[in-house]
């Protein structure tokens, strides 16, 4: 049997729903594999939704908003992309990839384009075909969503556009590559914790044990876990001594 994705389309209110609106009414052909959600602006998407709905099943992720300058609450599409181009960082490096999310625009009369974008991102998802069902690909979405949900990365997807434009009290801008490298690091950290937590739900483990699987190096895990075991998260496993502890989930 031939592949058909499940898709599923967020569309602001103001202007892409509206030109779905008007594609349906002018009859416009566009394949019928989407289930759309109506919100109110693009912007208020939390990034967290698009591994959800990889985690129930859906094969890919559409968001369509206003045009840049067109936003109807001024820049809620402008975050929208800071905050989906920083969700497709996490998915890249979690291997997971980003070809399965599409940010694009679409304007209240764009009902032509709006079903061009649909068959575009249709045919592109049946290319890739359906979401692997291994374990390993379930643990890195769910990885990417704890990380997501974690104060650290909501805290830079909100204040970190805001540090670039803006002066502090002394006239001075923020080194934009101080900042980036500060979000590369704090991205591939949050990502490297939420990992092991997953790992030790059913399980204990070494630190070595989890640097084989992570394919991580030895001293990067252990600094990882130094720093759960310090915020509660994790701690010794009190059943068995061996030579190496082993880290438990902490309750």
């Amino acid at each position: 049997m031939s592949f058909e994705p499940k898709i599923l389309t967020f569309l602001c209110n103001w202007c892409a729903y509206a030109g779905a609106d008007l594609a349906g009414i002018s009859r416009f052909q566009y394949q019928p594999n989407t289930r759309v959600i109506r919100v109110m602006c693009s912007g208020r998407i939390d990034p967290v939704f698009i591994p959800r709905a990889f985690l129930a099943g859906f094969d890919g992720v559409m968001i369509l908003g206003c045009h840049p300058g067109d936003c109807h609450y001024l820049s809620g599409n402008i975050q929208a992309e800071r905050k989906i181009n920083l969700l497709k960082k996490l998915l890249t490096d979690e291997g997971v990839g980003s070809e399965r999310l599409l940010l694009d625009w679409v304007s209240a009369g764009e009902a032509q384009r709006f079903a061009l974008l649909v068959n575009q991102f249709t045919e592109q998802i049946r290319a890739c075909g359906p979401l692997p069902q291994a374990k390993d690909f379930e643990e890195r979405l769910r990885a990417v969503a704890a990380s997501l949900e974690g104060e650290k990365i909501r805290w830079m997807a909100g204040k970190g556009p805001e540090l670039l434009e803006k002066e502090n009290v002394y006239g001075e801008r923020v080194d934009p590559e101080k900042i980036n490298a500060v979000m590369e690091s704090t991205v591939r950290e949050e990502l490297a914790k939420n990992r092991i937590l997953i790992l030790l739900e059913t399980t204990p483990l070494t630190a070595k044990e989890i640097s084989m699987k992570l394919e991580l190096p030895l001293k990067q895990t252990l600094s990882y876990t130094v720093s759960l075991v310090g915020e509660g998260r994790i701690g010794f496993d009190p059943s068995e001594e061996t030579h190496y502890p082993r880290y438990v989930r902490s309750a």
